[in-house]
C-alpha cells in the first residue's frame, strides 16, 4: 500500500491535470461506491481511470466469475503493472473511445461504469465527450458510478442519467462526493 501511495503521489507531482489527487481513493470510499452494486446482476463492468487499482481489486473480488472487466487507464506504466496483476481484464487507455474499445473486445453494452476519472480538471468539451462515450456504453438500466472532490458533475451527469443519488465520504484523503446514477 505504501508503494501504492508513492506511485501515485509522484505522478500528481509530475502530471496533476491527469491524475488528480495526491492519494489512492479509501477503503471507506471504495466501499461506498462499489459496496451496493448488484454483482450478482453485473455481466460486464468498465472502470475509468484505474490509477493504482484500488477499484480494481474490489471488482475482481466482487465480481461474478464470468463477469467480463475492461480497465480504462491511460498511464502506460499504471496501466501494465494492472496488466500484470489482472491478465483476464481487458484494457485500453482512452475513455472517450469507449465504443471502440468495447468493438474490440467484443463486448456488448455494459450494465455499469466505475470512474475514478479526474473531471473537475478536465475541459467542458472532454467532460461531454467522455459522458457521451459512458451514456452509448451503458445498456438501459446501467449504473454509472463515480466520485469527485466537488459537485461540478452534478449538472452534466442530470444531462445523461434519469436518476442521480449523491453522498458524501469523509474518510477519504481529500473528502469525496459520490455521484451513483442509473441510466
Amino acid at each position: 500500500m505504501m508503494t501504492e501511495r508513492i506511485v501515485f503521489l509522484n505522478k500528481f507531482i509530475m502530471e496533476p491535470k491527469k491524475i488528480g489527487s495526491i492519494t489512492p481513493s479509501s477503503s471507506f470510499l471504495t466501499r461506498k461506491m462499489l459496496g451496493k452494486l448488484p454483482w450478482n446482476k453485473i455481466e460486464t463492468i468498465i472502470e475509468l481511470g484505474a490509477g493504482t487499482g484500488v477499484f480494481t481489486n474490489y471488482i475482481s473480488e466482487n465480481k461474478k466469475e464470468l463477469c467480463r472487466v475492461l480497465v480504462v487507464e491511460q498511464d502506460f506504466k499504471m496501466q501494465e503493472a494492472l496488466r500484470i496483476k489482472y491478465p483476464a481484464f481487458y484494457y485500453g487507455a482512452k475513455a472517450e473511445k469507449l465504443d471502440r474499445l468495447l468493438q474490440k473486445y467484443d463486448l456488448p453494452q455494459v450494465d455499469c461504469v466505475v470512474s475514478g476519472l479526474p473531471f473537475a480538471v478536465f475541459p467542458d468539451s472532454v467532460r461531454h465527450e467522455i459522458m457521451m462515450a459512458v451514456d452509448r456504453s451503458l445498456k438501459p438500466g446501467g449504473i454509472f458510478v463515480a466520485f469527485q472532490y466537488s459537485l461540478q458533475m452534478r449538472k452534466t451527469l442530470k444531462q445523461y442519467f434519469s436518476e442521480l443519488k449523491i453522498s458524501f465520504v469523509l474518510l477519504n484523503l481529500p473528502p469525496a462526493f459520490v455521484y451513483y446514477c442509473k441510466k
